[in-house]
């Protein structure tokens, strides 16, 4: 079995979804200590003027070592900013008619949903099933985590059970003891995020690291353009 453990994204790029669909099951690692300014409530869209963020406004003053699934929605009206924003830049995309009535409801969804963590997995979710992607999703508060970096992520692959294989993003090398993966069998696969095809895009230029949505509104959910060559 195939593993990965990640905290979630919102609205995350193409790489994101590559490697849970390299993965039999996907721990969301939401009890992780929430980080400002990264990528947990804000991604990036093009537009005629370059790439912008869409950012979720969240309540982090005097709530320092809060987890992410503890972070809160701080401002109402959120979404319909960040939809009136897709729908401004990306209204002239390929597959714009047939796909942003999906983003539309995904968004009329999520707008009074209270918490940041649940805003990311819905749309991981929906995302996922667009693609085809039969990965299972799963929430870390359901493992019982012991220790911290290598640590915590053994007693979660050790309560999964079975795991042969752990899949990871290269910046974890600067921290993973790989001999404690190896002591139990399990092989680490890195990811490779520099191999990804180019699609049509509007606006100048090309991006690989923007939201999925510039992806699904210019080239429809097409999962070859999610894989690395």
């Amino acid at each position: 079995m195939k593993v990965a453990i990640s905290q979630s994204n919102y609205i995350p790029w193409k790489g994101y979804f590559d490697m849970i669909g390299k993965s039999d099951v996907f721990v969301l690692y939401d009890d992780m200590q929430y980080t400002k300014r990264d990528w947990r409530n804000r991604n990036k869209i093009k537009t005629p003027n370059g790439l912008i963020w869409l950012t979720i406004p969240v309540n982090v003053k005097g709530n320092y070592y809060q987890k992410i699934s503890e972070t809160r929605i701080s401002e109402p009206g959120w979404a319909k900013k960040h939809l009136r924003s897709i729908e401004l830049n990306y209204k002239k995309a390929a597959c714009f008619d047939s796909v942003f009535p999906i983003i539309e409801s995904w968004y009329n969804e999520v707008e009074n949903f209270e918490f940041l963590s649940e805003v990311s997995h819905f749309f991981l979710e929906n995302v996922c099933n667009q693609f085809g992607i039969q990965t299972q999703l799963v929430n870390s508060s359901k493992y019982d985590i012991k220790g911290s970096k290598t640590d915590a992520l053994i007693s979660v692959l050790e309560q999964i059970g079975n795991v042969d294989t752990y899949i990871s993003g290269p910046a974890a090398k600067d921290y993973m003891e790989m001999d404690e993966f190896a002591k139990r069998n399990i092989e680490v696969e890195w990811m490779n995020y520099g191999a990804y095809p180019a699609y049509r895009q509007l606006h100048n230029g090309f991006e690989h690291r923007v939201s999925i949505i510039d992806l699904v509104l210019n080239s429809g959910f097409n999962r070859d353009l999610i894989l690395q060559k």
